[in-house]
């Protein structure tokens, strides 16, 4: 069975889109659009902007969605998932390419939850931490016994899983992560605790959106973050969508479920190759691949 997988935050690259641009009519009608929808040229940004302007929060997720969504719609008949799943913000991108939620309501929602988030990193100083080398068991156990907010954020592979919470209490978590064997614990280069209790204040913002946009049933099975099931009802697909930004991303939980669902074939729509590598890692026998423009001829 064919899985598509659509990236989140930290895949963008400067010049990502352009080929699709240049060599897609569709592609070029739909960035346009896009730029209109979102009231500044993002296109600019995207094809010739520095890696620091592709980081602004109001630019990074709308670009990625843009990337993996405009791509999607470019491969044309090839394009017949059978499941699909997205890393966080690539929830949203998973969405719009299974036809569940249109592309200029994807596009609203996803640059909404952007500016939500950092409004909510701007209330408090807080980060996010790699682990590696220890069992989720016990990084959730030590997690639990220190002062302060951090929780296991995003559950990328076994043996690595992403840490958020207040800075104090992520520093603290991260010390005794290294007493307890962790190979690495290390803090991340992001604004604030993404997939953490601190994100509410972003959860209630983007939760009266959801509300009032038009889901539609999708044309195939969506393994959510926060459940890593397959789910193809509209109100429990948003009711997640709304929870996922407090909840932890179960990537891991996520492949391993669509593997036993039946999926042979892992292919990544968007910039980089972040969840292949991911998906090795989970099972070294899953095949994976990069969604191409080529992709089209190949029918």
């Amino acid at each position: 069975m064919k899985a598509y997988i659509f990236p989140g935050q930290g895949a963008q690259f400067t010049g990502m889109g352009l080929d699709l641009y240049e060599n897609s009519p569709e592609a070029q009608h739909l960035f346009e659009d896009a730029n209109a929808i979102l009231g500044f040229n993002i296109t600019d940004v995207m094809f010739e902007g520095t890696a620091d302007q592709l980081k602004e929060t109001k630019v990074t997720q709308p670009a990625i969605f843009l990337h993996s969504v405009i791509l999607a719609k470019t491969l044309g008949d090839s394009f017949k998932p059978e499941m699909v799943a997205g890393h966080s913000l690539g929830e949203f991108s998973a969405l719009v390419a299974a036809g569940a939620l249109s592309f200029e309501d994807g596009l609203k929602l996803v640059s909404q939850r952007a500016q939500a988030m950092q409004k909510a990193c701007e209330l408090q100083p807080s980060t996010m931490a790699a682990v590696l080398g220890l069992e989720d068991k016990v990084v959730e156990d030590i997690c639990a016994q220190i002062d302060g907010v951090v929780v296991a954020a995003n559950y990328n592979c076994p043996g690595q899983l992403v840490i958020s919470g207040d800075v104090s209490a992520v520093e603290r978590a991260c010390e005794a992560l290294k007493e307890a064997g962790a190979r690495r614990a290390l803090m991340l280069p992001v604004g604030g605790a993404f997939h953490s209790p601190m994100m509410e204040p972003a959860r209630e913002e983007l939760a009266a959106a959801i509300e009032n946009t038009t889901f539609s049933k999708p044309n195939c099975p969506i393994y959510q973050n926060v459940t890593a099931t397959a789910i193809t009802d509209e109100n429990e697909i948003k009711a997640n969508l709304i929870s996922q930004l407090t909840a932890p991303v179960r990537w891991t939980q996520s492949v391993q479920q669509m593997i036993k669902d039946g999926a042979t074939l892992f292919t990544e729509v968007g910039p980089g190759k972040v969840l292949q590598g991911l998906v090795k890692k989970i099972d070294r026998e899953a095949q994976t691949e990069s969604a191409t423009l080529e992709t089209k001829t190949d029918e």
